[in-house]
């Protein structure tokens, strides 16, 4: 059975259907309205929707979406919350430079200030559910010991991606967003992309990757070597990300730590 991520409107349902044996998979409702157009489907009723969602899972057999409960349920409420705040944070940051009177400067200041006060508490919320958890606890010590792996991307990994370590590397790397998207026509060979999946997982590897790349780890040395055969850094950082990736899950699905293998001279 399949539905359409919605905002969290979708979760009952498919915790629901799950306790009672039915296989859910939570899908991207772009990639179905990309699917409905495509079949010429333009018009969107609660009716038409459900008969496209319906074509959609017959078509795509989209794996089942595991149900997050417990202690990894609040992670991923806290996450979210998390993800609006920081576009707050944003969008207050940019305010006081367009404000010509002090005395609104100061309170634009001032509710920036208490966003991010907000955001250091929300931060520790965050560890001290992760910390009370046995299950998440190890799953983040495992992750953890991975180079420019920090406590961010082992937040969002362990919120926003609960697949990691079940599935194969095609299928989480597009969960993910960093599968590449062939652009080929004829003779022509375009530019690989990524795009889609989970924006909050691909930033938050972006991130990572970006940090990882200046020091002298094998993702380092992979990103150089990249660079060095002239691929662009944005497309090095992209394959790096998905090396990063595949590093853990498997890792999370072996249950082994991550081990620093001597660099080659040079390197």
């Amino acid at each position: 059975m399949v539905t359409e991520a919605s905002g969290g409107y979708e979760r009952p349902a498919h915790r629901l259907l799950t306790e009672r044996g039915i296989a859910v998979a939570v899908v991207n409702p772009a990639r179905v309205r990309h699917f409905a157009k495509a079949g010429g489907v333009l018009a969107e009723t609660d009716r038409l929707d459900a008969a496209v969602i319906a074509r959609y899972g017959a078509f795509a057999r989209s794996a089942p979406t595991p149900v997050r409960d417990g202690p990894r349920a609040a992670l991923a409420e806290l996450f979210g919350y998390r993800r609006q705040l920081l576009d707050e944070i944003t969008a207050r940051g940019q305010q006081p430079g367009h404000l010509p009177t002090p005395s609104l400067i100061e309170r634009a200041e001032a509710a920036l200030e208490r966003l991010r006060q907000e955001k250091a508490e929300l931060d520790a919320l965050l560890r001290q559910t992760i910390a009370g958890d046995p299950e998440l606890r190890a799953t983040a010590a495992l992750l953890g010991g991975t180079p420019g792996v920090g406590p961010v991307l082992i937040a969002t990994l362990l919120a926003e991606l609960p697949e990691l370590g079940t599935l194969d590397r095609r299928r989480i790397a597009s969960l993910a967003g960093i599968a590449p998207v062939a652009n080929d026509s004829g003779q022509m060979r375009g530019r690989r992309t990524i795009q889609g999946g989970r924006g909050a997982v691909r930033q938050a590897l972006y991130m990572a990757v970006l940090s990882a790349s200046r020091g002298r780890s094998r993702f380092a040395a992979a990103y150089r070597v990249l660079v060095a055969r002239g691929k662009p850094a944005k497309l090095a950082l992209a394959a790096t990300m998905r090396k990063l990736l595949m590093t853990l899950d498997a890792i999370a699905r072996d249950r082994t730590p991550w081990r620093e293998e001597p660099l080659p001279a040079g390197a």
